[in-house]
This record gives structure tokens, sequence and C-alpha cells, in this order.
């Protein structure tokens, strides 16, 4: 009987951070990062924006992947209302979005798309969801500001903080997932990764048990 043929995990990211998310939680996977055009549409809403970016990063990375394949794109943005704080563009706008973020409770909405690339005629599928968590920031000094944007680490982070470096001494409280406040929220994402049928494909080979009678002596 010829063998399975098992999806391959793709990140269509070159996020370092969900990289190490995943590693950590025993997936075996490579990346293929994605680049789109994430400006938000006039109207749009945080959530539908993070959602339809996560969605076309996802078929981005398809469109240069073969099938088998499990594609996995998010968007992670931190959000006041309906202002929108992306990855800064300077220092200087960094410790614009810090000084906003000061003192205030913002969330953080991780967009996530799973889109599954079966072999032969059947139809691909796909799946979308958004996870939310709100972020509470101790009051920050502009010398704290100017001294932690001068680190480098707000550079390239949604919302120029980062929950799990030097950023984490400015969070007083967290209300949800720890990991959608890093970038990829874990929990959702095996559910979905149940949802789609694939919860054990993409994780590493575990150890088989031993046959009953032929136990080590430990």
């Amino acid at each position: 009987m010829p063998r399975a043929q098992h999806s391959r995990l793709l990140l269509a990211s070159a996020s370092p951070r969900r990289a190490e998310i995943l590693r950590g939680a025993g997936f075996s996977f490579r990346t293929r990062p994605a680049s789109v055009d994430e400006t938000p549409r006039r109207g749009e809403s945080p959530r539908k924006l993070v959602a339809r970016l996560a969605r076309e990063k996802a078929f981005a990375a398809a469109s240069h992947s073969a099938a088998p394949a499990l594609i996995l794109g998010a968007d992670t943005e931190v959000v006041i209302g309906r202002q929108i704080f992306g990855k800064p563009s300077s220092h200087a706008d960094a410790r614009r979005m810090l000084r906003l973020l000061s003192g205030k409770t913002h969330t953080v909405l991780t967009g996530l798309t799973l889109l599954r690339l079966p072999l032969g005629a059947r139809r691909p599928r796909l799946i979308s969801a958004v996870e939310s968590t709100r972020v509470t920031f101790a009051k920050l000094s502009p010398s704290e500001i100017a001294a932690y944007v001068a680190t480098g680490e707000p550079m390239g982070k949604a919302g120029a903080y980062a929950i799990q470096g030097r950023g984490g001494k400015f969070v007083t409280r967290i209300e949800g997932c720890y990991f959608n406040v890093v970038g990829l929220p874990l929990a959702r994402l095996c559910l979905m990764l149940q949802e789609i049928g694939v919860e054990n494909e993409g994780r590493k080979n575990k150890r088989r048990p031993e046959p009953s009678g032929r136990r080590r002596n430990r």
C-alpha cells in the first residue's frame, strides 16, 4: 500500500517570533515568507484588516507552493479603538506609538488563515479566525520611552514593543492569550488544525511506547 501523502506545514511569514512559537510547540515546518500590501482599506475595521491580510499572505505563499501543503498565514496589529498601530516606520514613530500606549489598555488582534492544498482535483480548503488579547501598559516616562526605543527592539514589532523582550516590563496586565501578543495564538491555531482535520500533521514524530513486557529498567 502506498504511503499516505501528508501536508507540509508552511509558515507564510518571516517573523522569527512566530517560527519560535511553532518550534517550541513541536511543529515541523518550513517558512515561505509572503509579501503583501498591508495598507488598510478605507473604512476597514481592525478585525477585518488582520483577517484579510492573513488570508492574502496564505494565498501569496500558495502561489509558490506545490500540493500537498498546509499554509499558515498570520497578521498581528495593536489597536486602541479603531486606531491601528502597525510596525513603526522610524524611531520617532516608535516613540509616538509608545506615548499613545502609555498608561492605557490596548487590544492585540491576530488574524489566522489555514489554507490546505490537497493533491489531485480536490478543492483547497480554507479556514480563518481572529484572536483578541487585551494588554495594559504602565505609565511610561519620556526617558523610559527614549531608552527603550534606543535599544532597537521596537522596530519591526506591531505597536513598537515586544512583550517577550524588554518591552515586557511595561505590561501590568494581560487578558487573553499571551502567545497572541507575541504574534501567533497557539491554542487557537491548534483548534483550527483540528477543525481542518490535520491536527497530527506537522508535528514532530513522538517516541512510540515500548511494547508491554519489553520495558527498560530505569
